[in-house]
């Protein structure tokens, strides 16, 4: 068994300057944490797995596709493979959790 406490990962993430970090991986899927701060521009491309947002704190938008939607704690959003996606107007540091399936870049050719 593997078990995390959120509250720690996002403590790891932050230590490691970076606004992403993967803390679990199996081939079929894997998880991190993403945080953004107050105004912050998220500059992700899309990706080639399919993705699942949960919104542990903070308060922003989410465009997928061309639709936006506003984003809370407790939100979860989906996002299939190779569709464009990004936070926008970030009005509370956003930290997600990250899920991907199959495991990040396990597509990318």
């Amino acid at each position: 068994m593997q078990s995390y406490k959120i509250v720690t990962q996002i403590q790891h993430q932050q230590a490691s300057g970076k606004p992403y970090l993967e803390f679990l991986r199996e081939p079929s899927m894997s998880l991190g944490i993403y945080t953004l701060p107050v105004g912050g521009v998220d500059l992700q491309q899309p990706h080639t797995e399919d993705e699942v947002y949960y919104v542990v704190h903070g308060r922003a938008m989410i465009r997928v596709g061309d639709e936006d939607s506003h984003i809370q704690p407790g939100c979860v959003i989906f996002v299939a493979a190779n569709v464009p996606h990004h936070f926008h107007d970030i009005t509370e540091e956003l930290s997600v959790l990250v899920f991907f399936a199959p495991a990040e870049y396990s597509r990318k050719k």
